[in-house]
């Protein structure tokens, strides 16, 4: 075996938004199925109708901080990109 190693790829860039508003979404339908049947839910088993409104939170505040996210580390790549040229 060489000692030589290909360079790593750039990292792949997706449409955090789209992301975390899908799996929101995921959260929302297993959510309304496990309310549907909750009848027949075991009382030891009803924890899962609490993981998706878990689910449901978490996505919620993901769709709000990508955002923010996003914005602030595309000022950050502008100072530094600023910071490069001065």
């Amino acid at each position: 075996m060489s000692g030589t190693r290909r360079p790593a790829p750039p990292p792949l860039e997706a449409n955090d938004e789209l992301v975390t508003a899908v799996i929101t979404a995921g959260w929302a339908i297993a959510l309304i199925v496990l309310l549907a049947v909750r009848a027949d839910i075991p009382p030891g088993d009803r924890w899962w109708i609490w993981t998706c409104v878990t689910g449901l939170g978490l996505g919620g505040f993901g769709l709000l901080y990508v955002p923010h996210l996003k914005r602030s580390r595309e000022r950050a790549a502008r100072r530094r990109a600023e910071a490069g040229r001065g």
